[in-house]
């Protein structure tokens, strides 16, 4: 992610430095890296491609939180996310082992067994 600092004045005329994080949407994967997860090229919402997208967004919030170890509400948001993910993993196992093993194995998850 891309950093940059700007200058902004406030309403009281002060000079406030302000950093600007991810100004960019490297945060969030793009669904062409993805494509091996898609079922045909018009997905955008099955299981195994949400479960591939949030895989990627988890990772980059955890290299956020290891240069950020006290940033709490990324620590909400990262912790939402795994129960999403979660969530996901238990109805794609429940609906289609097959893909679940796939998908798990494609992303490097772990396999729970249900």
């Amino acid at each position: 992610a891309q950093v940059s600092s700007s200058s902004v004045r406030s309403s009281s005329g002060r000079k406030i430095q302000m950093r600007i994080v991810a100004k960019d949407q490297n945060s969030r994967p793009s669904l062409d890296e993805l494509s091996e997860f898609k079922k045909s090229d018009s997905d955008t919402g099955s299981a195994s491609l949400q479960i591939a997208l949030l895989t990627k967004r988890i990772e980059n919030l955890t290299a956020h939180l290891q240069a950020n170890r006290k940033d709490y509400s990324t620590q909400r948001g990262l912790k939402l996310l795994l129960g999403r993910r979660g969530r996901l993993q238990k109805y794609l196992a429940k609906e289609d082992p097959a893909k679940y093993q796939m998908t798990m194995k494609g992303l490097g998850l772990k396999i729970k067994s249900v």
